[in-house]
């Protein structure tokens, strides 16, 4: 018959079983030991090899990175290694292959010479002068003292005044540790006194490597995609994965194969599925809001959290573009075969411009759904921002709407607004265009479109000219008579063109109220101020006045240019790279550069 445990944990045959121990979670059960333990720190280690090797020790050290990447266990492995000794070691060294005497106790934290301080708890000047009168004295066992201090970046200005001195010339048994996670708030008087060391975030196929070893040792079983989920979520911190990963093996634990998958892990940190995410990419830039909408609700449902779908998304956006940017090989070593294969797919279908305008309305609408008091309201009208510029013409077609003209559809056909996956793979891979150098701004009437105002109407109330059918209106603006003669070589009438730039001066202009004053010129024909007057009328769609003055104004246009022209070319012969060239080729010249190709077709086209 069994034996009944009594309350005092005595059996009632007189047996003593020994109280179960408790629990250690695993970041701390695989807290490194030794220098050859920590992973990712190589640099480091290397550095503090050859300084113990060639016994060029620091007196002061200072550790600094993100949580969890190990500065404190670098604190007490170096406090290890300076009082390191066995029966055949009394010297300080990094090799360090079993427990020396003082090794346990250093570890533990328990050391009477390796004294650790907080300094988030311990910020005043009374605490560190303690320190200081410690440091007067040898210590009681150990070969050095050692004052490790975590979080140092937290002493106030005088607790940093008053250790100065003592850290610049401490005694010779004393050594200095000091860890911060906020290395910019350390004084610069006190970072000039220490050797400094940046503790590297762990890259993420290192960290799910190591992952997997400590989930052999604990007999538990992980898929290499669960392991690589936490990796990433850890973002470089090891005690960050091994927290993650403690409760994950908790969370499979009783079910069936008791295997952690990547399922378990997206449900335990509420991520998305990586190809779900993808899959609502593509609806937003095809301008899918209801089923993009859907697919939201349903990854909400499922417990992703809306603000980590945002995040997922701006990581999706990122990914894309880095593979569009140095190809999928050279992506990263933590994407999966899949997702390299969607984002190389994605990035073939939208133009790099438009990666960045998703990449920057994601993060504005992350700080909006973190400030919301429904995230999940707020990330659906983030996907409505994003899906209804799926359609929009990027910037450079605006300006040519704007200041030049559309590029000609040859097909004579519009893109259909149902199709706007099409329209984004149109608009994305836009070539972007200078409006000065945009092509001739008259359309053809069967592609005008929306922006030919063509009409049989009479002229408007406000005496607005209206175009003869069949007449495109410019939109270039006019602000200066320069744009006018601009207009006139858009509008390829070159004869025009050539007569307002070498038989003209300009007296007036004023293009808001449509008015020119002219100055003809010798050679200039009698009728170019009407010829003028009515071209303008039919490009622009308004009423001009153009009138004859009897002074001349302004220099003309083609006289100035050739002068700027001659002085640029006497500019650039007295540099000393063309006039070596000059003295080796008397024969040459200075020219310059000719006109676009089709200025050179002008003559044989007409407006």
């Amino acid at each position: 018959m069994a034996k009944k445990k009594s309350d005092s944990g005595a059996t009632s045959g007189g047996v003593t079983e020994a109280p179960a121990k408790p629990y250690v979670v695993l970041a701390r059960k695989y807290r490194p030991q030794t220098f050859d333990d920590l992973i990712g720190q190589e640099t480091m280690v290397q550095t503090l090899r050859n300084a113990f090797a060639s016994g060029r020790i620091a007196h002061g050290f200072m550790l600094t990175g993100v949580r969890g990447v190990g500065k404190t266990t670098t604190a007490r492995i170096l406090a290890r290694a300076l009082n390191y000794e066995t029966d055949t070691v009394n010297q300080p060294t990094i090799d360090m292959p079993g427990l020396g005497r003082h090794c346990a106790a250093i570890m533990e934290s328990r050391h009477p010479d390796v004294i650790e301080m907080d300094a988030a708890s311990n910020t005043g000047v009374d605490n560190i002068r303690e320190i200081i009168e410690s440091a007067r004295y040898r210590p009681l066992s150990a070969r050095t003292k050692v004052f490790i201090i975590d979080e140092v970046h937290m002493l106030s200005k005088g607790a940093f005044n008053a250790l100065l001195k003592t850290l610049e010339e401490p005694p010779g048994h004393v050594k200095f540790i000091f860890a911060t996670t906020e290395v910019r708030k350390v004084p610069v008087t006190v970072l000039s006194r220490c050797q400094r060391f940046d503790l590297r975030r762990v890259d993420v196929p290192r960290l799910a490597q190591h992952l997997k070893s400590i989930v052999a040792t604990e007999g538990a079983s992980a898929d290499d995609d669960a392991l690589v989920l936490i990796a990433r979520a850890a973002e470089g911190s090891v005690r960050d994965a091994l927290s993650i990963l403690d409760q994950a093996i908790s969370t499979s634990f009783g079910e069936a194969g008791g295997t952690v998958t990547a399922a378990s892990v997206r449900a335990l940190l509420g991520l998305a599925d990586r190809g779900r995410i993808f899959d609502l990419l593509d609806l937003l830039v095809a301008g899918e809001i209801a089923q993009a909408l859907g697919a939201l609700d349903t990854l909400f449902q499922d417990g992703a959290d809306a603000a980590q779908v945002l995040a997922d998304l701006a990581e999706a956006v990122h990914i894309t573009a880095r593979v569009k940017a140095v190809g999928p090989d050279a992506a990263g070593e933590g994407l999966a075969l899949e997702e390299k294969r969607r984002a190389e797919a994605l990035g073939a279908r939208l133009s790099m411009a438009l990666l960045a305008r998703l990449w920057q309305m994601l993060l504005k609408g992350l700080d909006e759904a973190g400030k919301a008091s429904n995230p999940l309201a707020a990330a659906e009208m983030v996907l409505i921002r994003i899906a209804h510029i799926s359609d929009l013409p990027p910037p450079d077609e605006i300006i040519r709407m704007l200041g030049g003209a559309p590029e000609r559809r040859r097909d004579g056909a519009r893109p259909a607004t149902s199709a706007p996956a099409a329209s984004v793979g149109a608009t994305a891979n836009a070539a972007p265009m200078d409006a000065a150098d945009a092509p001739a701004a008259d359309f053809d009437p069967e592609d005008a479109g929306e922006f030919d105002f063509a009409s049989d109407a009479p002229d408007d109330e406000d005496g607005g000219l209206a175009p003869r059918p069949g007449q495109g209106v410019s939109l270039r603006p006019l602000a200066s008579f320069a744009d006018v003669v601009a207009l006139a070589g858009d509008k390829r009438d070159a004869k025009l063109r050539l007569a307002l730039e070498e038989q003209v001066s300009l007296v007036r202009y004023d293009g808001a109220a449509g008015a020119i004053d002219l100055f003809l010129l010798p050679g200039a024909a009698p009728d170019l101020a009407n010829d003028l007057r009515e071209k303008l009328n039919a490009w622009t769609g308004r009423r001009w006045i153009v009138a004859l003055s009897k002074t001349p104004g302004e220099r003309p246009i083609g006289e100035v240019r050739r002068e700027r022209e001659a002085q640029e070319i006497a500019a650039l012969k007295r540099h000393p790279a063309v006039a070596a060239v000059l003295k080796a080729f008397p024969d040459a010249e200075v020219t310059p550069v000719p006109p676009k190709a089709r200025d050179r077709d002008d003559d044989s086209k007409t407006g």
